[in-house]
This record gives C-alpha cells, structure tokens and sequence, in this order.
C-alpha cells in the first residue's frame, strides 16, 4: 500500500517538504555574487545542476527573490562554489538570510579569492570555483531558475587524480528533506552498457 499525495491534499510549505525528502540527494550550488553596491553574498541553493553541456551552462533556482537571484540579474555575474563536507557548518550558516547589506563572507569568516572571469569572489577554501555569466532566467511560480554560461572552473589541485577530479577528494555535500544532509557514501564505478542488437 502507498500513501499518496497530490499538491491539492497538502497545499504549500508541506508539499514542498516532501518533494525535498524525495528528490534525494540534491547537490549544493554554494553561489557568490556581488551587489551593484559592492557587497559580496554567498548562499547555498540544492536545485542545482548541469543543463547544457554545449555550451556549458548551469543552472541553479532561487525559491523566493534572494540575495543570489537579484545580484545576478544586476550583474550578470555569479560563482558556483562546491560545498565540501568540510566545510559544512559555513555552508549551513550562510543559508541564514542575513540583510542585503551584510555580507556572508564577513559575517562567517569566510575567505575570498578571487575569480579570474567575473567580479564576485570565489570561496577561498572550496576545492571547485565555476565562474558563470549569466545567460537567462525562468520564472516558476514562487521561484526563478538562473541559467549561467560557464566561462571558467578553477579544481583545486589537491583533488585531481591523473588531471581529474576524484570524487573521494572534492566530498560533495547534499541536501536530503527536513534538515538532512548527506556525505559521500559508497562509490561504485559501473559503465554504461552498449546498445547491441
């Protein structure tokens, strides 16, 4: 037996609560931007992925008009920062939604670097920076979907094995539903199976 729900049966917040515990894991877009004022936000968003591979362009949404969606709209800038395990108390801190005069670099401690392609910063200790232009937004709802060109992603060193990143070395962050997060688990390397007739 499954107990089934429809947005009708739970209306708002609550069927929004359990899409989050169902679309599992959800990968973390930690994404910087800096205000036409100058002041640099940084904010993690989980509806976060690749969307076009030519030419390269990610996608992250901003459920609500956030710091994230509006400075990027000015700027037509923004970084993907990845959220590695460890540093998730910062990446959970900065979801806190401080005034748009504040930046979350400031108030947490979190070091700058800089980018190479766009203004905002990078997060000086995340393994992986994906500086982006922006190229479109789609309005949905209560939310906005941020298309960004990649124009450049700097990988730290120290997580590349023969010139790729390892997996095992970057240890992505996820959002599960409620408060959860996850960690890398079991890596299990499976290749694809050729259509043979």
């Amino acid at each position: 037996m499954r107990n089934e729900q429809s947005p009708a049966d739970l209306p708002g917040r609550a069927f929004y609560k359990l899409m989050t515990s169902v679309v599992v894991p959800r990968p973390i877009a930690w994404v910087s931007t800096t205000s036409e004022t100058g002041v640099d936000n940084l904010a993690p968003h989980s509806f976060f992925t690749v969307s076009c591979t030519e030419p390269p362009i990610v996608q992250f949404t901003s459920v609500g008009r956030k710091d994230s969606l509006r400075n990027a709209e000015a700027t037509g800038e923004f970084v993907v920062n990845l959220a590695p395990e460890s540093l998730q108390d910062q990446v959970n801190a900065s979801g806190t939604p401080y005034p748009e005069h504040v930046s979350e670099f400031d108030a947490l401690g979190i070091e700058r670097e800089a980018s190479t392609t766009v203004r905002p910063p990078r997060v000086a200790a995340s393994p992986v920076a994906v500086e982006c232009a922006l190229h479109s937004t789609l309005r949905l709802g209560d939310s906005t979907v941020v298309f960004g060109r990649v124009l450049n992603v700097a990988v730290d060193e120290s997580v590349l094995v023969d010139g790729h990143p390892e997996v095992t070395l970057l240890r992505p962050l996820a959002r599960l539903g409620r408060n959860e997060w996850s960690t890398l688990g079991e890596v299990r390397a499976i290749d694809r199976l050729p259509y043979t007739p």
